[in-house]
């Protein structure tokens, strides 16, 4: 009888703390805002910082056929910024050796020929061994599912809470109907 009740006992103790386990688990997997991170000046940035902003994340290069999309996104950003709305950049030379340079060069890239205003990032690792913290939340989580960047300029939007919204494909257009949609209605959100 004893050992009975000491088995039964461990298999209540085993269930409450898978189920523990997972309740913790869920809320990192799909919420960036405990992630630190380095702006492209090399200063540590706590994604914290950012709770109550609608952001998207992308990972960007300089010498893509999506680069052009910098202008898009530029102007998403100074439509709805004023609302709560940000834009994080990640630079990844990963796909095709299309971002090769510094971060002084990236940084003067971005504002010269497409007169960037949003924040850009480190140069960072988006797949791989070497992938970001950031990056790894973004590509394993209950909301997008698990799979790595397929290339340049994938977007994320996050909701005011930090927890992943949706995730868009290289090719979807910052200004698309799809995107402006989902942001807009994040911003409704208390």
């Amino acid at each position: 009888m004893k050992q009975l009740i000491l088995t039964i006992l461990l298999l209540i103790l085993f269930v409450f703390n898978v189920n523990s386990q997972n309740k913790n688990g869920d809320k990192k997997l799909d919420n960036i805002l405990n992630i630190t991170v380095k702006d492209i000046d090399g200063k540590s940035v706590n994604l914290s910082d950012y709770k109550d902003k609608v952001l998207l994340i992308v990972n960007v290069a300089s010498y893509c056929g999506y680069t052009k999309q910098y202008s898009g996104l530029q102007n998403l950003y100074e439509t709805y910024k004023s609302q709560g709305f940000e834009i994080l950049a990640f630079p990844c030379n990963q796909f095709g050796n299309q971002e090769p340079g510094s971060n002084e060069e990236i940084k003067n890239f971005c504002s010269s020929k497409f007169d960037v205003t949003f924040r850009l990032f480190d140069k960072i690792d988006v797949n791989g061994n070497n992938k970001s913290p950031l990056y790894t939340v973004l590509t394993d989580n209950p909301i997008t599912g698990k799979a790595d960047i397929k290339w340049n300029f994938e977007k994320f939007i996050i909701g005011k809470n930090g927890k992943i919204v949706k995730r868009f494909p290289s090719a979807a257009d910052p200004l698309g109907e799809e995107i402006i949609d989902t942001i807009r209605k994040e911003l409704r959100k208390s």
